[in-house]
Protein backbone atom coordinates (compact mmCIF):
# COMPACT_ATOMS: atom_id res chain seq x y z
CA UNK A 1 0.00 0.00 0.00
CA UNK A 2 1.35 3.42 -1.04
CA UNK A 3 0.58 6.24 1.40
CA UNK A 4 1.23 9.98 1.00
CA UNK A 5 2.24 11.08 4.49
CA UNK A 6 1.46 14.73 3.71
CA UNK A 7 -2.22 13.99 3.07
CA UNK A 8 -3.29 14.53 6.69
CA UNK A 9 -0.71 17.08 7.71
CA UNK A 10 1.09 16.11 10.90
CA UNK A 11 -1.47 13.45 11.85
CA UNK A 12 -0.97 10.00 10.38
CA UNK A 13 -2.59 6.62 10.79
CA UNK A 14 -0.50 4.39 8.50
CA UNK A 15 2.83 4.82 10.32
CA UNK A 16 3.18 7.45 13.03
CA UNK A 17 2.50 11.14 13.47
CA UNK A 18 4.92 13.41 11.68
CA UNK A 19 7.12 15.31 14.13
CA UNK A 20 9.63 18.12 13.89
CA UNK A 21 13.23 18.05 14.95
CA UNK A 22 14.40 21.68 14.89
CA UNK A 23 10.98 23.05 13.92
CA UNK A 24 11.43 26.07 11.60
CA UNK A 25 9.79 29.41 12.23
CA UNK A 26 7.91 29.22 8.92
CA UNK A 27 6.35 26.11 7.38
CA UNK A 28 2.96 25.07 6.02
CA UNK A 29 1.03 22.36 4.19
CA UNK A 30 -0.98 23.75 1.29
CA UNK A 31 -4.23 22.53 -0.27
CA UNK A 32 -2.32 20.22 -2.62
CA UNK A 33 -0.77 18.38 0.34
CA UNK A 34 2.60 19.96 -0.36
CA UNK A 35 4.97 21.05 2.38
CA UNK A 36 6.73 24.42 2.15
CA UNK A 37 9.60 25.00 4.59
CA UNK A 38 11.81 28.02 5.20
CA UNK A 39 15.24 26.66 6.08
CA UNK A 40 17.00 28.85 8.65
CA UNK A 41 20.39 30.44 8.11
CA UNK A 42 23.28 28.01 8.68
CA UNK A 43 20.91 25.06 9.21
CA UNK A 44 22.56 21.71 8.44
CA UNK A 45 23.21 18.11 9.46
CA UNK A 46 26.93 17.37 9.12
CA UNK A 47 29.75 15.90 11.20
CA UNK A 48 32.95 17.14 9.61
CA UNK A 49 35.60 14.37 9.44
CA UNK A 50 38.19 17.01 10.34
CA UNK A 51 36.56 17.37 13.75
CA UNK A 52 36.09 21.09 13.20
CA UNK A 53 32.32 21.18 13.36
CA UNK A 54 29.21 19.22 14.20
CA UNK A 55 25.87 20.52 12.92
CA UNK A 56 22.42 19.14 13.66
CA UNK A 57 20.32 22.28 13.29
CA UNK A 58 18.32 21.91 10.05
CA UNK A 59 14.53 21.39 10.19
CA UNK A 60 13.75 17.65 9.93
CA UNK A 61 10.13 16.50 9.60
CA UNK A 62 10.02 12.77 10.22
CA UNK A 63 7.90 9.72 10.87
CA UNK A 64 9.07 6.86 13.06
CA UNK A 65 9.20 3.73 10.90
CA UNK A 66 9.62 0.06 11.81
CA UNK A 67 11.17 -2.52 9.47
CA UNK A 68 11.85 -2.37 5.75
CA UNK A 69 10.31 0.40 3.64
CA UNK A 70 10.49 2.65 0.59
CA UNK A 71 10.05 6.41 0.94
CA UNK A 72 9.95 8.96 -1.88
CA UNK A 73 9.65 12.72 -2.16
CA UNK A 74 9.82 15.34 -4.92
CA UNK A 75 11.71 18.49 -3.99
CA UNK A 76 12.44 21.93 -5.39
CA UNK A 77 14.76 24.43 -3.74
CA UNK A 78 15.19 28.21 -3.84
CA UNK A 79 18.93 27.91 -4.43
CA UNK A 80 20.69 31.11 -3.39
CA UNK A 81 23.89 29.95 -1.71
CA UNK A 82 26.21 26.96 -2.06
CA UNK A 83 24.78 23.86 -0.31
CA UNK A 84 21.18 25.15 -0.10
CA UNK A 85 19.14 21.97 -0.43
CA UNK A 86 16.13 19.81 0.25
CA UNK A 87 16.81 16.26 1.39
CA UNK A 88 15.35 12.88 2.22
CA UNK A 89 16.90 11.55 5.44
CA UNK A 90 17.03 8.38 7.55
CA UNK A 91 18.30 8.60 11.14
CA UNK A 92 19.13 5.93 13.70
CA UNK A 93 20.66 8.41 16.17
CA UNK A 94 22.73 11.59 16.13
CA UNK A 95 25.86 9.66 15.09
CA UNK A 96 24.27 7.40 12.47
CA UNK A 97 22.18 8.91 9.69
CA UNK A 98 22.15 9.46 5.93
CA UNK A 99 20.58 11.96 3.55
CA UNK A 100 19.98 12.31 -0.20
CA UNK A 101 19.75 15.90 -1.43
CA UNK A 102 18.78 18.15 -4.32
CA UNK A 103 21.54 20.67 -3.62
CA UNK A 104 23.08 23.83 -5.03
CA UNK A 105 26.70 22.85 -5.63
CA UNK A 106 29.26 24.58 -7.90
CA UNK A 107 26.44 26.77 -9.27
CA UNK A 108 24.46 23.70 -10.41
CA UNK A 109 21.46 21.76 -9.16
CA UNK A 110 23.14 18.56 -8.04
CA UNK A 111 22.38 15.22 -6.44
CA UNK A 112 24.39 14.85 -3.22
CA UNK A 113 24.45 12.07 -0.64
CA UNK A 114 25.89 12.08 2.86
CA UNK A 115 26.31 8.93 4.96
CA UNK A 116 27.27 9.50 8.58
CA UNK A 117 28.68 6.83 10.89
CA UNK A 118 30.36 8.98 13.50
CA UNK A 119 31.81 11.16 10.69
CA UNK A 120 30.05 12.36 7.53
CA UNK A 121 31.04 10.98 4.12
CA UNK A 122 29.96 13.55 1.50
CA UNK A 123 29.55 12.42 -2.14
CA UNK A 124 28.60 14.49 -5.23
CA UNK A 125 26.87 12.33 -7.84
CA UNK A 126 26.27 14.87 -10.61
CA UNK A 127 23.68 17.29 -11.96
CA UNK A 128 20.03 16.75 -11.06
CA UNK A 129 18.82 17.24 -14.64
CA UNK A 130 15.58 18.89 -13.51
CA UNK A 131 14.31 21.60 -11.17
CA UNK A 132 12.26 19.06 -9.20
CA UNK A 133 13.91 15.65 -8.92
CA UNK A 134 12.32 12.71 -7.16
CA UNK A 135 14.39 11.29 -4.29
CA UNK A 136 13.97 7.75 -3.00
CA UNK A 137 15.33 5.71 -0.09
CA UNK A 138 14.76 1.99 0.43
CA UNK A 139 15.69 -0.11 3.45
CA UNK A 140 16.25 -3.87 3.69
CA UNK A 141 17.58 -4.78 7.12
CA UNK A 142 20.78 -2.81 7.67
CA UNK A 143 21.17 -2.05 3.94
CA UNK A 144 19.94 1.13 2.24
CA UNK A 145 19.70 2.37 -1.33
CA UNK A 146 19.39 5.97 -2.53
CA UNK A 147 17.92 6.67 -5.98
CA UNK A 148 16.82 9.79 -7.88
CA UNK A 149 14.67 10.34 -10.97
CA UNK A 150 13.52 13.19 -13.21
CA UNK A 151 10.17 11.51 -14.00
CA UNK A 152 9.48 8.92 -11.24
CA UNK A 153 9.78 6.17 -13.86
CA UNK A 154 13.47 5.89 -14.71
CA UNK A 155 15.60 5.72 -11.57
CA UNK A 156 19.34 6.21 -11.08
CA UNK A 157 21.17 4.51 -8.22
CA UNK A 158 23.12 7.09 -6.22
CA UNK A 159 24.38 5.02 -3.32
CA UNK A 160 24.06 1.57 -1.75
CA UNK A 161 25.38 1.32 1.78
CA UNK A 162 25.12 -0.40 5.11
CA UNK A 163 24.38 1.22 8.45
CA UNK A 164 24.06 -0.55 11.77
CA UNK A 165 20.73 0.54 13.19
CA UNK A 166 17.75 -0.59 15.25
CA UNK A 167 14.48 -1.78 13.78
CA UNK A 168 12.94 1.66 14.34
CA UNK A 169 14.19 4.70 12.43
CA UNK A 170 13.31 8.33 11.90
CA UNK A 171 12.64 8.96 8.20
CA UNK A 172 11.56 12.18 6.52
CA UNK A 173 12.57 15.44 4.87
CA UNK A 174 15.16 18.11 5.64
CA UNK A 175 15.46 21.74 4.49
CA UNK A 176 18.91 23.26 4.89
CA UNK A 177 21.10 26.26 4.14
CA UNK A 178 24.49 25.31 5.65
CA UNK A 179 26.44 28.50 4.86
CA UNK A 180 23.63 30.73 3.61
CA UNK A 181 21.01 33.04 5.06
CA UNK A 182 18.20 30.57 4.54
CA UNK A 183 16.12 29.33 1.62
CA UNK A 184 12.65 28.05 0.80
CA UNK A 185 12.15 24.37 0.03
CA UNK A 186 9.02 22.74 -1.41
CA UNK A 187 8.31 19.04 -0.92
CA UNK A 188 5.48 17.98 -3.22
CA UNK A 189 4.87 14.59 -1.62
CA UNK A 190 6.22 12.10 0.88
CA UNK A 191 5.10 8.58 -0.02
CA UNK A 192 5.66 5.43 2.00
CA UNK A 193 5.30 1.73 1.25
CA UNK A 194 6.63 -1.52 2.67
CA UNK A 195 9.78 -2.90 1.03
CA UNK A 196 9.34 -6.36 -0.47
CA UNK A 197 12.14 -6.50 -3.07
CA UNK A 198 15.17 -8.70 -2.49
CA UNK A 199 17.59 -6.31 -4.21
CA UNK A 200 16.90 -2.70 -3.21
CA UNK A 201 19.49 -1.44 -5.70
CA UNK A 202 16.93 -2.07 -8.44
CA UNK A 203 13.71 -0.05 -8.73
CA UNK A 204 10.94 -2.15 -10.27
Amino acid sequence: MLVNLFENGLKQTAISDLKWMNEPQTWAFDDSNELRVSAPAMGDFFINPSGEEVKSSAPFLYATVQGDFVMTTRVSVEMKEQYDSGCLMVMADDQNWAKLCNEFFAAKRSIISVVTKGDSDDCISGEAGTLKPYLRVARAGNCFAFHYSVDAENWNLVRYFGMSCPGELKVGVVAQSPIGNGCEVLFEELTFSRQEQKDIRIVE
